[in-house]
């Protein structure tokens, strides 16, 4: 399967190790916000995830052709057959997603003879499931939606997306549906933006990155941890008062 993930150009994220989130520090994160510039204020000025950090932190491509599709598919049952290699008629869906558990259930195990074409119906399923499960997550992240497939049905073109400006729009959105008062959970990709505050502000961090790693985001893997977790007070108060001189400008630009 490795050799479909070089070809559409998801091998690297394939790559990306286990982490745990620190939702105390995405939370003082969110009260910074600013959607009318899509910024972070802080004491310091203002501040963002760029493309520049999604193809540094993923190794995604962000200058190709938009990430684009459409919501409703009339021959659902039909594109999933013909894509996947399975009817979704018996599966935990409403022909417009999949639950993860089911895609775990029909694609976790591939047999040591199989063919070409089911290797790459389950490259497919890896793909969505990294699309969904990390780069493009929702608030609610149990499902696989419909509409990421027919990007994937010629996977020699699926390295033609912009991948990286998916992923940074979907977290500006989600950024922005957070500060609202009545949201109560945040989708998008909390790993990158754990990873660039984390790489930015490094005084958040109890234990130094590993250096010299790439894909960046690995440089924060729970195999050397990020140290204890603080508390929201604790981490807004961190970034009101050591922002200003913490925050770390080389490599990655600000804006």
């Amino acid at each position: 399967m490795m050799s479909y993930l070089e070809l559409v150009g998801f091998r690297l994220v394939a790559l990306i190790r286990t982490f745990d989130l620190q939702y105390d520090l995405i939370s003082a994160l969110v009260e910074c916000w600013r959607p009318e510039t899509h910024t972070f204020h802080l004491s310091c000025g203002e501040c963002t995830v760029t493309l520049e950090n999604v193809a540094l932190q993923f190794g995604l491509p962000i200058d190709r052709s938009a990430v684009t599709g459409i919501s409703t598919i009339a021959e659902s049952a039909f594109l999933c057959y013909n894509l996947l290699g399975v009817s979704s008629a018996n599966a935990e869906s409403n022909f417009m997603s999949w639950k993860f558990s089911w895609l775990k259930a029909n694609f976790e195990h591939l047999s040591i003879n199989a063919t070409e074409h089911e290797v790459m119906c389950a490259a497919r399923v890896y793909i969505m499931h990294i699309i969904r499960g990390i780069l493009m997550s929702g608030a609610n992240n149990n499902r696989v939606y419909l509409m990421y497939l027919p990007l994937l049905a010629d996977l020699q073109n699926v390295r033609s997306y912009s991948w990286g400006s998916a992923i940074l729009a979907m977290l500006y959105r989600e950024l922005c549906q957070t500060i609202k008062p009545n949201a109560v959970d945040i989708g998008g990709c909390l790993l990158l933006l754990q990873s660039w505050a984390l790489y930015r502000m490094p005084f958040l961090a109890s234990v130094r990155h590993q250096p010299y790693v790439f894909l960046l985001v690995n440089r924060w893997s729970v195999y050397l941890g990020i140290g204890r977790s603080y508390t929201v007070p604790i981490c807004r108060m961190m970034i009101e008062q050591y922002a200003g001189e913490g925050v770390n400008y080389s490599n990655i630009r600000d804006m």
